[in-house]
């Protein structure tokens, strides 16, 4: 496992890099990575891997807020990298119920036990299993899942994601990088 000094988008490049190298040795085809303007997604391209960008849902950022820009859903479709953009695994309408009523649920458990292994775990894993229910990505393979913190790429594993209602059989087989200090 490559371990980066501290967390954020300064690590893509060599995320990137390493995610790339270990999908080549090990023989997998696909990569799921968390890209909300496209910028990470885009470093995948060419790479010889299938690539499912799986953006922040519309209204993260504000009511109607798409981050991702037309142009590059257009540029994505025409290279063949599919764009996932929808609820958030670990937010949905429980995080509604939360705010209005100060609680929890197990979606944040789960959210914030991933997030003791950095926000970049938690995001790959979380739209690796997002990928799967949309049917982007076959049942029962293992991918490559890249995910960072805030802006960029910090964080990529070999995995073999479970869909949400059977979430427990989600596995995580290897590390590839992740940041030493990992925020929050």
């Amino acid at each position: 496992m490559k371990t980066w000094p501290k967390s954020g988008p300064e690590n893509t490049a060599a995320t990137v890099e390493a995610a790339v190298a270990r999908a080549k040795e090990l023989g997998i085809k696909r990569v799921v990575v968390a890209s909300n303007t496209g910028e990470t997604a885009r470093r995948f391209a060419g790479q010889g891997l299938e690539v499912v960008c799986v953006t922040h849902q519309v209204g993260f950022r504000g009511p109607n807020v798409d981050e991702m820009p037309p142009e590059t859903r257009q540029e994505f479709a025409a290279q063949g990298i599919k764009v996932l953009t929808t609820t958030h695994l670990f937010r949905g309408v429980a995080r509604g119920f939360i705010n209005a009523h100060q609680g929890f649920d197990v979606g944040r458990i789960v959210a914030d036990t991933l997030y003791l292994f950095g926000q970049g775990t938690k995001v790959a894993v979380e739209v690796a299993v997002m990928a799967l229910d949309a049917g982007l990505v076959p049942y029962g393979e293992d991918i490559i899942a890249v995910g960072g913190t805030g802006r960029g790429a910090d964080t990529a594993l070999v995995m073999r994601p479970a869909y949400s209602g059977e979430f427990l059989k989600t596995r995580i087989h290897e590390i590839i990088c992740k940041p030493w200090e990992t925020g929050k």
